[in-house]
């Protein structure tokens, strides 16, 4: 380890302040991404005088899972009232914040090496616990106050852009989904179709519907850049996720020719805890290919109807319906070539259709303006998190 490196547990001391006063109210849980959530737990009856409490730049940690998870839930908190976390957490806080700066901290055990380098450290129980001892030998490198404060400004100034380019996002989807609401939705009595309009079957506006497969060796067999392999979770309504994208080489690209991705296509998970999920393919994920769980949606290129599936797609009512007729008593929801083929979708006349393409062409084409611009953000600020190793 390198000589400016110091043991975590050096810095930290930890925590065991009960609720006994109730005077926190809130519960949190730690998602996986180390961020506090509102926790899901069912606290109906339970003592909450047991749980532990935690103060702002305190932390909380759940070390249970890490060799199972390949990550550590941790994150520190930035609210000023207490709130509650479970017994089970551990709760720590820096000895002297004059040294050692919580949000340089926190950034560091963001890094994805520092949560490689905790799952080295896990034990030899099922769920792969770290040993608390072994979190604290973990060690960092802690730069001059001045140094770690000029690093934070930094990370935060990338960090509160990505937030608002997110809100910007956010309201550009409530948005269209507020004008296909009020044009195809609020109003529209399918037994007495306004004249022009018509139900069809999906299959009639798609040259393609159909998904593909992992390739010989699964994950094992992806690589670090080439053809882009796209997996149920690079897919959410109306975003494309970057994060964890795989990739294939030519040789397997070719094995899959037949679900190459074009633009314009819709993405559309059909299988697991994110089906009916779906999204339009980005132009810069291209050259790419879909694995089984996704399935391609390609509608026709003369008929302009894109954003228009895409938008009935992602609605409430058509996911309740896709959903609801792909029950075949398995756990796993799961949702067939046939039934997207055979779904049912009202579509309007072709003036009205157009004036929408042309309004969600201009909505969306902003929307990933901002989109793009939070990936490169986000690399910018991935490259600084694993700048700290050597600061």
């Amino acid at each position: 380890m390198k000589s400016n490196y110091k043991r975590i547990g050096d810095y930290i001391r930890p925590l065991k302040v009960k609720n006994t006063d109730l005077k926190a109210k809130e519960l949190l849980g730690i998602n996986i991404d180390k961020f506090f959530m509102p926790s899901v737990a069912n606290v109906v009856g339970t003592d909450l005088s047991k749980y532990k409490v935690v103060e702002k730049n305190q932390f909380a940690c759940n070390r249970m899972h890490v060799g199972r998870d390949y990550r550590i839930p941790i994150s520190c908190a930035d609210k000023d009232e207490p709130f509650m976390v479970s017994p089970a957490y551990d709760v720590f806080e820096i000895k002297d914040t004059k040294v050692l700066n919580p949000e340089f901290l926190m950034m560091w055990f963001s890094r994805k090496e520092f949560d490689r380098n905790a799952w080295l450290y896990t034990d030899a129980d099922v769920r792969g616990g770290l040993p608390w001892k072994s979190f604290c030998e973990m060690q960092l490198p802690i730069p001059h106050p001045d140094k770690q404060r000029a690093i934070v400004k930094e990370f935060n100034t990338i960090q509160n852009r990505i937030n608002l380019n997110q809100q910007l996002i956010q309201k550009l989807e409530e948005t269209a989904q507020a004008i296909y609401r009020q044009w195809f939705v609020e109003g529209i009595d399918l037994e007495n179709l306004p004249e022009g309009w018509r139900v069809e079957k999906l299959q009639n506006f798609c040259t393609k519907i159909g998904s593909g497969s992992t390739p010989t060796g699964g994950k094992d067999s992806y690589s670090k850049s080439g053809i882009s392999l796209i997996r149920s979770t690079n897919v959410f309504d109306y975003n494309f996720s970057f994060d964890d994208l795989a990739f294939i080489n030519e040789r397997q690209a070719k094995k899959l020719k037949n679900v190459e991705i074009e633009e314009n296509d819709i993405l559309f998970n059909i299988t697991g805890v994110s089906v009916a999920r779906c999204c339009m393919v980005p132009e810069n994920v291209l050259p790419a290919r879909v694995n089984q769980h996704v399935m391609i949606i390609r509608p026709f290129s003369n008929l302009n109807i894109s954003f228009y599936l895409l938008l009935n797609l992602c609605s409430t009512d058509s996911k309740n319906t896709l959903i609801g007729i792909s029950q075949s008593g398995s756990t796993r929801e799961a949702i067939t070539k046939s039934e997207i083929e055979e779904f049912e979708i009202v579509v309007p006349d072709s003036d009205k259709l157009k004036k929408f393409e042309s309004q969600m062409q201009m909505i969306f084409t902003y929307k990933d303006t901002q989109s793009l611009e939070n990936q490169k953000l986000t690399e910018l600020k991935e490259l600084l998190l694993s700048k700290l190793a050597s600061v």
